[in-house]
C-alpha cells in the first residue's frame, strides 16, 4: 500500500488520465512491482486526478469501480468492525476511497479514515490526498503544517507549489 500512499504528485503533474495512470505505474514499479501495488497506485492517482479536475464523488466512485474492480459499496460503518492492520493495496485503497466518499470536508475525510483503524496513517495519507484534490486544505491547517516542516522540506514545498500549483 506504500505505492498508493505516495502517488499523489503523479496525479497533480499529469495532463490527462492516460498520463496519470502511466506516471502512477512508474512510481509504483520502483518498490511495489506487483499487479496489486500498481493497481492501488493507479486507482488512487485516478481518484485524485478526477477530484482535481472537477468530477463529483459519484463519477469518481464509478470510475474506480469500473476501471479497477474495487468494491466501494460497503460503508465505513460496515468496514470498521472487522478491519485490521493490513499492508496490501486491495485491503487499503478501497477503504481509503470509501472514507473520502463519505466525507463532508477535508478534516472529516481524515478523521473518517483514521477511525477505520488498522494501518491508519496509510489510510489517512490516501484519503487525504484525494480529499485535498476535492476540497482543498483549510488555510489554517495548511499554515500550521508548514510551521512544523524543517527548513529543507519547506523549501521543497515552496518549489513544488511555485511550479505546479499555479
Amino acid at each position: 500500500n506504500g505505492s498508493a500512499m505516495r502517488v499523489s504528485p503523479a496525479a497533480w503533474l499529469a495532463a490527462d488520465m492516460a498520463e496519470t495512470l502511466h506516471l502512477a505505474r512508474l512510481t509504483a514499479q520502483v518498490t511495489h512491482d506487483h499487479p496489486e501495488g500498481i493497481k492501488g497506485a493507479q486507482a488512487t492517482a485516478a481518484a485524485i486526478f478526477l477530484a482535481r479536475t472537477g468530477h463529483d464523488k459519484a463519477e469518481i466512485k464509478a470510475y474506480v469501480e469500473r476501471e479497477f474492480g474495487y468494491d466501494l459499496s460497503r460503508t465505513c460503518d460496515e468496514i470498521r468492525p472487522t478491519y485490521h492492520h493490513v499492508e496490501s493495496c486491495q485491503e487499503t485503497v478501497p477503504q481509503a476511497i470509501t472514507a473520502f466518499l463519505e466525507s463532508r470536508d477535508f478534516e472529516d475525510a481524515l478523521r473518517t479514515a483514521v477511525s477505520l483503524g488498522g494501518d491508519s496513517d496509510t489510510l489517512a495519507a490516501i484519503t487525504g490526498s484525494i480529499a485535498e484534490a476535492f476540497y482543498g486544505v483549510p488555510e489554517e491547517l495548511r499554515q500550521e503544517c508548514r510551521k512544523r516542516l524543517p527548513p529543507e522540506l519547506a523549501a521543497i514545498l515552496r518549489r513544488w507549489e511555485a511550479s505546479y500549483c499555479g
